[in-house]
């Protein structure tokens, strides 16, 4: 059997990593497959091209200490580590703008490998720790899950897509999502947060059962 899993999430978001590995953690337990779907949000949509450093962004943002930065990079660090995924956080990494994140997963969908990009994109900015704000960044990217570079980057310079994310985004926030990740699964039970692998699994089969009723 196959689910519909929709999931409303930001490339730069550490617990969207940590929820989808936890949720495909659960479908492999289950043995029920799912048919996900990514749509952007942004954490920080105001965020200047250069970015800016992660413990400063997370001081102003949330208030949090140098202290508290740390335990919690080392906690994802662990959860991650748990579940196959390698956070590879350093004190000079950086927050970025995820606008141009968005339009590369569009364009890759558009080619069949939007769930493909995304995870690659996780991957570039937790474990590489690569500018996803830079267009070329981004084209290298998309050419290591075999897509075509130059193809990309012109997409992205062109800002063809741009208009379809704003829409999309504008569309998930506007049905009240505030926070990510957010999955709607079956298009009818939403749950925000990660919220762990037996949560995910009890979630699957009872779909799964209602479906099968």
């Amino acid at each position: 059997m196959t689910l519909r899993v929709d999931i409303v999430s930001d490339v730069v978001c550490p617990w969207c990593v940590v929820g989808y590995h936890q949720l495909a953690g659960a479908a492999e337990q289950t043995g029920i497959e799912l048919d996900v779907h990514w749509h952007p949000f942004e954490l920080n949509p105001q965020m200047a091209p250069e970015g800016e450093n992660l413990r400063d962004h997370l001081a102003a943002k949330y208030g949090t200490t140098p202290e508290g930065s740390r335990k919690a990079r080392a906690r994802l660090t662990e959860l991650g580590a748990a579940l196959g995924f390698e956070f590879n956080y350093a004190d000079d990494m950086r927050m970025v703008n995820t606008f141009r994140a968005h339009q590369l997963i569009d364009w890759a969908g558009e080619h069949g490998k939007a769930h493909d990009m995304k995870l690659a994109l996780f991957a570039a900015f937790f474990t590489r720790r690569e500018d996803l704000n830079d267009t070329e960044v981004l084209a290298k990217v998309a050419g290591r899950i075999g897509l075509d570079r130059d193809a990309a980057l012109a997409v992205l310079e062109s800002g063809a897509l741009a208009k379809d994310v704003r829409d999309s985004e504008q569309f998930w926030t506007s049905r009240g999502i505030t926070g990510v990740p957010a999955m709607l699964f079956e298009r009818q039970y939403l749950m925000t947060g990660a919220q762990g692998e037996e949560t995910y699994a009890r979630i699957l089969q009872e779909l799964a059962s209602t479906r099968s009723a």
